[in-house]
């Protein structure tokens, strides 16, 4: 088999980012996540603590762009005579890193519209990882025992939100909806080894 990229879009608390793990730990590969802050930093000159801050959020208003990082509109004309604004700057710092990623190895990537990104390529399975409200309420509180039934119902609401907005601002698609996704999947139908199992059976067959 060929190089071959699996994206992970996955809702808040249905364990998308420890089974993209497990999916890549199973197949001899490697899973970013947040790794890809860390290369995107490394990249672009944007610095990691502005690519955290604005990871997965949706796009922020010019106020809160400047008192973030007052030089971001600092004058770097392009051929059109703007700057792009630091939202702008962090996306594209990501997606250069998704891009790269793809074009180097084999490897399992975890949300960042990396399925938007990649969609001209014909080597990616793109991946959508869901779950029942109560089960992922259960998880929450699991990770975050600070957190309350409510409060992780809060949490997941804000979550979702965010990646949402993100994700359709970015791309031409709709997060969460089927007809998005290659292939979607309830994480809570069975352990999340088996999940891992079931990604790869579809992942080996696909293509």
């Amino acid at each position: 088999m060929g190089k071959r990229i699996i994206t992970i879009g996955r809702q808040f608390g249905s364990n998308g980012r420890n089974i993209g793990m497990l999916v890549a730990e199973k197949l001899g590969i490697k899973c970013y996540d947040k790794e890809l802050l860390k290369l995107a930093a490394m990249n672009s000159g944007v610095s990691e603590e502005l690519l955290q801050n604005l990871d997965e959020k949706p796009n922020k208003s010019f106020l809160y762009s400047v008192v973030m990082d007052p030089y971001a509109f600092a004058y770097n004309y392009n051929n059109n005579g703007y700057t792009m604004n630091i939202n702008q700057q962090a996306f594209q710092a990501t997606f250069d890193t998704i891009k790269n990623l793809a074009d180097r190895e084999s490897c399992v990537i975890v949300g960042r519209c990396s399925d938007y990104i990649l969609r001209e390529r014909k080597d990616v399975l793109n991946i959508f990882i869901y779950a029942p409200l109560e089960s992922r309420i259960k998880t929450v509180c699991k990770r975050f025992p600070e957190l309350n039934e409510s409060k992780a119902k809060d949490q997941i609401a804000k979550e979702d939100k965010s990646r949402s907005s993100y994700y359709n601002y970015y791309s031409s698609k709709k997060w969460g909806r089927m007809e998005s996704y290659d292939f979607s999947i309830d994480s809570s139908l069975m352990p999340l080894d088996k999940t891992a199992d079931v990604i790869i059976d579809v992942f080996k067959n696909s293509l």
